[in-house]
């Protein structure tokens, strides 16, 4: 079962990946993690990309590519995964197709967590606000600047990414601005008879 978490900061992709690693025993990847991991087990697209960043450029997106295309052929993986944070970007989502129709794979379910951005940022100004009151550093992540900040770059790149999804007949829309058990639940609606489909291929 391969699936992508869609969402912007603070949307809850965290969470709900962790219960779904949990509940059907496939990796969530990062990649970021990825990209550490390759470079220090020092495989060929590793010690590429660590050229790259020594010289203080960005990795590019056939890198990253590179560097999921190898991760996916682990022994964890081998049933699937989860992909959060990744793609960001359409040339990334058409590049992700590309490498996995190499293998003979595809995608199975595009999960994107809708929420209110307006209220997004209200949560994470009282949540720093609660931080501050308690006398506690805030943490980066709920700086409210650097939220927004955040949240206008998602905006920019990745918000583009549902429409080419939901093109594709791949995409689900789940309300994240409920409960946490309650967007499980939704979530679980679609992903278990997916995890059905896929043990009988």
């Amino acid at each position: 079962m391969r699936l992508i978490l869609l969402g912007p900061p603070g949307a809850g992709k965290g969470t709900q990946s962790a219960r779904l690693v949990k509940q059907y025993g496939i990796p969530q990847l990062s990649t970021g993690d990825m990209l550490r991991a390759a470079v220090a087990s020092g495989t060929p697209i590793g010690v590429r990309a660590k050229a790259i960043m020594d010289a203080g450029n960005l990795v590019s997106d056939d890198v990253v590519i590179g560097i999921v295309a190898d991760r996916i052929e682990q022994p964890d993986a081998r049933k699937g995964f989860i992909l959060d944070g990744f793609p960001r970007t359409i040339a990334q989502a058409d590049a992700l197709e590309a490498m996995l129709a190499s293998k003979g794979l595809k995608l199975d379910l595009v999960v994107e967590l809708v929420v209110d951005h307006s209220k997004l940022i209200d949560r994470i100004v009282k949540r720093a606000d609660e931080t501050k009151a308690r006398g506690e550093p805030v943490r980066k992540d709920d700086d409210p600047e650097v939220f927004k900040t955040r949240l206008a770059a998602y905006e920019r790149d990745t918000a583009a990414i549902a429409p080419y999804y939901r093109a594709r007949g791949r995409l689900v829309e789940i309300d994240g601005m409920r409960p946490i058990d309650e967007v499980w639940g939704d979530i679980e609606k679609v992903v278990a008879p997916l995890d059905e489909v896929v043990a009988s291929r």
